[in-house]
């Protein structure tokens, strides 16, 4: 058993901290906002995911995970600490550091015993020699400590899963001891463990998040072009998956990615492309595909609508993605905001994220389920897959509606079903709607 500090309770800190204790170490906690922490100590997930309110509160029971807002109590008998607090999108695309440098100066301050400091963060490259720099200024007298990179790769919806079964472990430090010490941290979890030096473990987070939203913007842009060719995505994107070079990840057309990851580092990673004298083309095109997705989706709902003044239009999921009630850079927001700034009544169900939609989007009228929303609806949007839209008996949803109109954003529909029913369907590059077929 060894001792854990998280400071930062938010989605990574809480899940890190979580599946630590689970793995059977003493966990602390820490976090500076004095509500969060007193609702986890109630047992109140600040975050919705699958399984964690389970997994907190059988380790809290067992007494290997504790909570707290004092850094003298969560450092106190501390052998790891690892700093996972937010990174918020700057001015100009960069990362905003000022969480991690307030949680680096606290540790230099509070420490009185040697530490290994792990950036669980998504930091830039440089971020971990930075973090070194100020604990060293700003500790009252020299302790020894050492500063390792562990980048976290959790997905939204599966973090638990994920931290426990990884594909593999990236640790980065100049000091090959605490690399080790750390790894044995991350042996139970019996994954690859990769150990370079701070920047190049700092830069395989950043390439890997750029790589996959790389991924999801190129079959957007196949989509688009299979609409124009009369070709079926979902087709392409299976024959193009079974060639072990490509496999079938990352490869489902729709509305674009989003969430609190790959907007954000593929945004940062530009940045520091830029300030240092690099010209990521790439990069900007899969940004600029990516917000197109949007618009596509809304030149749809014209081309099929005309005007949407006056019109009632209802968004299936409001989420990012499925599985959380996460809505940063969630494509539902570009949406609504449309289609309510053009005289749209706009509707809007999901199973977990209403809630917090309500404050971001709060002329939103929300419904209590899918079918309430259709009654009277111009047209449906489908936001976000979620599995259980999958099982809607889609006569009653047609037959509610004043115009049936349904835009299949994730292409969870089959077109020629839909048009069965009596809908008018336009999914994400399924080909129906292109130029070679009229």
């Amino acid at each position: 058993m060894k001792n854990i500090t998280v400071v930062g309770v938010g989605y990574v800190g809480l899940v890190t901290g979580a599946c630590f204790a689970d793995l059977g170490n003493k966990v602390v906690a820490l976090d500076i906002n004095e509500a969060k922490i007193e609702s986890l100590k109630k047992g109140i997930m600040p975050i919705y995911e699958p399984g964690l309110a389970e997994l907190v509160a059988r380790n809290v029971k067992a007494n290997r995970l504790s909570f707290t807002t004092s850094y003298e109590e969560a450092l106190k008998d501390a052998e790891f600490v690892f700093i996972a607090v937010g990174t918020p999108e700057g001015v100009d695309g960069e990362a905003d550091l000022k969480y991690v440098r307030m949680a680096a100066e606290a540790i230099a301050k509070t420490m009185d015993h040697p530490l290994i400091i792990v950036n669980k963060s998504t930091v830039p490259v440089g971020t971990g020699d930075w973090v070194a720099d100020i604990i060293r200024e700003n500790q009252p007298t020299p302790i020894d400590f050492a500063v390792v990179s562990c980048p976290e790769f959790l997905r939204e919806g599966s973090a638990i899963s994920d931290f426990l079964n990884p594909d593999r472990t990236v640790l980065g430090s100049e000091n090959q001891e605490a690399a080790e010490r750390v790894a044995q941290l991350h042996l139970p979890l019996r994954a690859p463990i990769v150990v370079t030096d701070l920047r190049t473990a700092e830069m395989i987070k950043y390439a890997s998040n750029a790589f996959l939203a790389t991924r999801i913007s190129f079959i957007n842009e196949i989509a688009n072009i299979c609409e124009a060719l009369g070709a079926d995505v979902k087709e392409v994107a299976r024959g193009m998956g079974f060639d072990k070079r490509i496999g079938h990840h990352f490869l489902e057309a729709g509305v674009g990615y989003g969430g609190s990851c790959f907007p954000k580092d593929v945004k940062a990673l530009a940045y520091m492309a830029q300030v240092h004298g690099k010209h990521p083309q790439l990069l900007q095109a899969v940004m600029d595909i990516n917000a197109y997705q949007r618009k596509h989706v809304l030149l749809k709902v014209h081309d099929l609508l005309g005007k949407v003044e006056g019109r009632v239009i209802g968004l299936l999921g409001l989420a990012f993605k499925q599985n959380t009630d996460d809505m940063r850079e969630a494509p539902s927001i570009t949406i609504a905001e449309y289609l309510h700034n053009h005289g749209a009544e706009v509707r809007g169900y999901d199973p977990v994220a209403m809630e917090v939609a309500r404050g971001i989007m709060p002329y939103m009228i929300m419904a209590q389920n899918p079918y309430e929303m259709a009654q009277g609806a111009d047209a449906l949007i489908v936001v976000t897959p979620w599995n259980e839209f999958m099982q809607l008996d889609m006569q009653r949803i047609k037959d509610s509606m004043r115009t049936p109109v349904l835009i299949d954003g994730r292409n969870l529909y089959d077109p020629a079903e839909m048009r069965r029913l009596g809908f008018q369907y336009r999914g994400i590059g399924r080909g129906y709607d292109g130029a070679a077929l009229r």
